[in-house]
């Protein structure tokens, strides 16, 4: 499954083909509460139709109403780009249904052979990141390599936006958590790749959508030089296997490499990779194991939910605190439900083994 970026790009670009009038919508800013952020994308053609949003969807159905009743040429006077202001009154922002007080301003463009698309669209998948710098005046356009994660911003000559790279999660095993996980990680826009060397475990293994590899993991991982915009997460329980794929994922770009397994596991697979394969502390310091947040998960969905959460929230930059993850919450979780045990107090109880 693509992700929206993705998806809205090779839409126009298809729409452009077929010789149809497109629009490309851009969020270049908004003030106050907004439902969509700054960078996002909407494509309209010619017909009203359209792909990704821009709102909770009457911004939408405001633009597709300019479209249909006068053309391309409602939505932008002329042939350049324009900019539209939605949400800066109250009773505009209850119509279009911003939050009390957004605001959200739009650069509407009228697709061209000068708008790159399909050139933009060739970067993503080939996992490019790049900066697009729109001309405002002229409908001009400029491509150069830049970060995935960078903030876009808007003058009055030009709009810089960023595109990247969708989202990818390599997963090591194939079985009933790993299903749980592709299938979320699916549903909110990731690349999927599941690698299993174990014949017995991918015989009965398929997910639409989700590349399936019998590679090592380790030939995995190198051939695939996982970059910030990858997840590693490895869960056959099985050191032979998990190990090989962690020890190159942790010393790769990857922004999260995680491992399921019991706390005390987690401690003797640490050790292990550093007494004797050598990793760096540095890079053990970015372990995530036991993989996922505390949630009190019972079943595999559950975990795999975990798993997940933890993983978005890192993709996203959001520092979590200690005990939001699996060890800590789970050991701090014990200690409250511990039952009263009479002669010793707190201090006491603190210090007996777990």
């Amino acid at each position: 499954m693509e992700d929206l970026d993705t998806l809205v790009l090779r839409t126009a670009v298809s729409w452009q083909a077929a010789s149809l009038p497109v629009v490309l919508v851009t969020v270049a800013r908004t003030w106050g509460s907004s439902p969509r952020p700054p960078g996002s994308l909407m494509a309209i053609n010619g017909r009203g139709e359209t792909v990704g949003s821009v709102s909770g969807g009457c911004i939408e159905d405001d633009l597709i109403h300019r479209i249909r009743e006068g053309g391309v040429q409602a939505a932008c006077a002329t042939a350049t780009p324009a900019v539209l202001r939605y949400g800066i009154s109250a009773d505009e922002a209850h119509r279009f249904g911003l939050p009390c007080g957004g605001t959200v301003e739009l650069v509407l463009e009228p697709v061209s052979r000068h708008s790159r698309l399909d050139e933009l669209l060739l970067a993503c998948l080939q996992r490019c990141s790049t900066e697009r710098v729109l001309d405002l005046r002229s409908g001009q356009v400029e491509l150069h390599a830049g970060r995935r994660d960078g903030v876009p911003r808007m003058d009055e000559q030009q709009l810089v936006t960023y595109l990247g790279p969708q989202a990818r999660l390599i997963v090591i095993g194939a079985g009933d958590l790993s299903r749980y996980l592709c299938e979320m990680a699916l549903s909110v826009g990731f690349e999927v790749i599941v690698c299993d060397p174990r014949e017995e475990q991918r015989a009965s293994w398929s997910l639409p959508g989700v590349t399936v590899s019998h590679e090592m993991p380790d030939d995995l991982v190198q051939r695939l030089r996982p970059d910030a915009r990858t997840a590693v997460v490895a869960l056959t329980h099985d050191p032979k296997l998990d190990d090989l794929a962690l020890i190159d994922a942790l010393q790769s770009d990857a922004f999260y490499v995680g491992a399921i397994g019991s706390r005390r596991n987690s401690l003797h697979r640490r050790e292990r990779l550093r007494t004797h394969f050598d990793v760096p502390e540095a890079a053990l310091q970015s372990l995530h194991g036991p993989a996922g947040l505390y949630i009190g998960s019972k079943t595999p969905a559950e975990i795999a939910l975990s798993i997940l959460a933890e993983v978005v929230a890192v993709k996203n930059g959001v520092q979590l605190p200690a005990p939001a993850h699996v060890a800590v919450g789970k050991s701090q979780h014990e200690v409250s439900e511990a039952p009263e045990t009479p002669g010793l107090d707190g201090a006491a109880l603190s210090g007996c083994a777990v």
